[in-house]
């Protein structure tokens, strides 16, 4: 459910909607939403000042609401993963 709203969203912002990996972790009242996009896509989630990804959390945390869960989204940079 918050992983295929999540990807809904984020496609439709980023340049390259193909490379948007989304990874859901559910817990008994925690879900874990890990989102990995391109670095050249990355300030397009993130957004001046840190708007857009706020946006995305509200989203997300209004989601959990209803569902009775605590959604938490965690944005993956790919860089760091190699090292």
């Amino acid at each position: 459910m918050f992983k295929d709203l999540i990807e809904y969203i984020v496609k439709s912002l980023v340049d390259y909607p193909d490379e948007v990996v989304v990874r859901e972790v559910t817990g008994e009242t925690v879900v874990i939403i890990e989102l990995t996009v391109t670095e050249e896509d990355l300030g397009k989630i993130i957004g001046r000042y840190g708007r857009t990804l706020k946006a995305i959390r509200s989203v997300l945390y209004t989601a959990g609401l209803c569902a009775n869960k605590k959604v938490i989204l965690e944005l993956i940079d790919e860089q760091r993963q190699d090292v």
